[in-house]
């Protein structure tokens, strides 16, 4: 679905809030920034919201080149319940969007539905980029956009996608090269420079101290807080390792644990494998072949130094059905 004029209709009248997940990444955040101007060109304002944190310097890079503002919940004091919230690269209940007082009435996201809610408005469907949903809102509908709206865009279908090396659509491709022509690749360009910063390296000295590697499945535990952005970086990271075709990396998050799942292998689906490793303790989903997740602490089976174990045995005995389970037909969905 991407019935702009319906979605038009739901959020006229009364203040509209366009929610990203979390800890906004290029993609998200060049999405919500897509639609925010896409609807100011039907008299609608909005103000882009996020909980948690816009640390990742490939975030903090585009708010600053693209002029894009961006308020925490936390500043947010008046909203109320009559409020309409767009969900945007995420979607209600997932552990990754906070429950905030406002209305969602719809939600525009690419990843899997995990949980099923009910939307004024719904538009999700697979793709590389959410980014890519959003451009193709403007084509369709004729609408030229403005060069940071395309700029914005452009990254954060590269970044989502890894330059086009993960999860990426054919679709992905042609909004792509849509965009292209309105975008300032100049720009572009430079930011391509200077991606990582000197504090990313803590994190990713940790999880090569404690990478641990079972098969062709490898381990990686950074036991300290940091973005989502960084840990599936880690996870990229340690997968591109040439014995490695399935990766698992978590962080310390809170009271629990967040989770980053790679794989390079269609016989291992991400998705379906975090979300079966975790159903006990927390939950997760996502593509083929990238998904994320999160464990409360308190439902793991045992505490204290045992952490390790205890993921590697969750994942390990998800893998083992996952395989079972599609191992007559061959087919990893």
């Amino acid at each position: 679905m991407k019935d702009l004029p319906t979605l038009v209709n739901i959020l006229k009248g009364g203040r509209v809030f366009i929610q990203t997940h979390n800890y906004p990444d290029p993609d998200a955040i060049a999405s919500a920034f897509g639609l925010q101007k896409l609807l100011e060109k039907f008299g609608i304002s909005s103000v882009i919201c996020y909980d948690g944190a816009a640390e990742k310097l490939s975030a903090l890079t585009m708010l600053n080149n693209f002029s894009i503002e961006m308020v925490r919940c936390d500043d947010i004091k008046d909203m109320t319940a009559e409020d309409k919230i767009v969900a945007v690269d995420a979607q209600k209940l997932n552990t990754n969007l906070t429950d905030l007082i406002g209305d969602e009435v719809a939600c525009i996201d690419h990843h899997p539905t995990m949980k099923e809610c009910e939307y004024k408005y719904k538009d999700v469907r697979i793709t590389g980029a959410c980014a890519s949903l959003i451009a193709e809102y403007y084509f369709d509908n004729g609408i030229v956009p403005e060069k940071n709206v395309a700029s914005a865009l452009v990254y954060g279908i590269k970044m989502d996608t890894a330059d086009f090396s993960r999860g990426v659509t054919q679709f992905d491709v042609d909004m792509y090269a849509r965009l292209f022509q309105y975008a300032d690749n100049e720009i572009l360009d430079r930011m391509k420079l200077n991606t990582m910063e000197f504090a990313d390296l803590k994190a990713y000295g940790s999880a090569i101290k404690n990478i641990k590697i079972y098969n062709n499945v490898g381990y990686a535990f950074i036991p300290f807080e940091c973005p989502d952005a960084l840990i599936a970086m880690i996870s990229d990271f340690i997968l591109a390792l040439d014995i490695i075709e399935f990766s698992v990396v978590y962080a310390v998050r809170g009271s629990g644990y967040k989770f980053s799942v790679r794989s390079e292998i269609p016989k291992l689906h991400a998705g379906r494998i975090i979300s079966m490793a975790l159903s006990s303790c927390g939950s997760g989903g996502g593509h083929a072949r990238m998904a994320g997740g999160y464990a409360d602490k308190a439902k793991l089976s045992s505490g204290g130094d045992m952490i390790d174990f205890q993921v590697r045995s969750l994942f390990d005995k998800a893998i083992k059905q996952y395989v079972s389970e599609n191992r007559e037909d061959g087919s990893a969905e």
